[in-house]
């Protein structure tokens, strides 16, 4: 069964966000709220939560996983970001992005798409997700909590409590989440390519 954290949305309650840090750390699987809509997450090294996410949504070995990380400085360790890239992405985080990007040597191959040797980074402008991404002080492995034949993501945290409490460690809720999943900016060939409009405004990325 999924432990549930109720936590206020502009001020986490320090106990519980701890809480659900030791459960990632535990290699725990856990839903929680972004600016853009819920995520499953897990830590970076956790194979067994990579498989579990694979599972949940019914994902192939093409999917580009993305690392959620707290400030730019992170960000940097994970991707190769040239000159010009990298004014474009600082101008958009934190926000509701997510950026292809080539991937450094701190990510391990089992999350890189399999061709290209690209992973998907974000910073996001969310009170709840920065407070757990201070506590952890690594990235998050994530993907949009979007299930196999459904158009939305769930929204509401007592209804993923309710769904999916046989296959999560932990639900972190702080109110309703958003539907629409973060905009999709490919720049592992150079210029910005957009693959999915979301949230975050694609006008300048065009």
């Amino acid at each position: 069964m999924a432990k549930y954290y109720d936590v206020h949305p502009d001020n986490p309650q320090p106990r519980a966000i701890k809480q659900v840090v030791d459960l990632i750390r535990a290699d725990g699987l856990i839903a929680y709220p972004t600016d853009s809509c819920f995520a499953l997450g897990c830590r970076l090294g956790n194979r067994d939560g990579l498989d579990r996410i694979r599972e949940i949504r019914h994902l192939g070995t093409g999917h580009h996983f993305t690392l959620v990380c707290a400030d730019f400085a992170q960000l940097g360790q994970f991707v190769q970001i040239n000159n010009a890239s990298f004014r474009a992405i600082k101008a958009a985080t934190p926000g509701s992005y997510t950026f292809i990007l080539p991937a450094t040597k701190e990510v391990p191959r089992r999350l890189l798409h399999p061709r290209k040797r690209t992973v998907g980074v974000r910073i996001p402008d969310h009170t709840v997700t920065q407070a757990l991404l201070a506590e952890l002080g690594e990235p998050l492995l994530s993907s949009t909590l979007l299930l196999p034949d459904e158009e939305e993501p769930l929204t509401q945290g007592w209804e993923i409590k309710e769904r999916l409490d046989h296959v999560l460690d932990a639900v972190l809720d702080s109110g309703e989440c958003g539907t629409v999943p973060t905009t999709v900016v490919d720049f592992s060939d150079g210029g910005p390519e957009i693959l999915r409009v979301g949230a975050g405004d694609p006008s300048r990325f065009e």
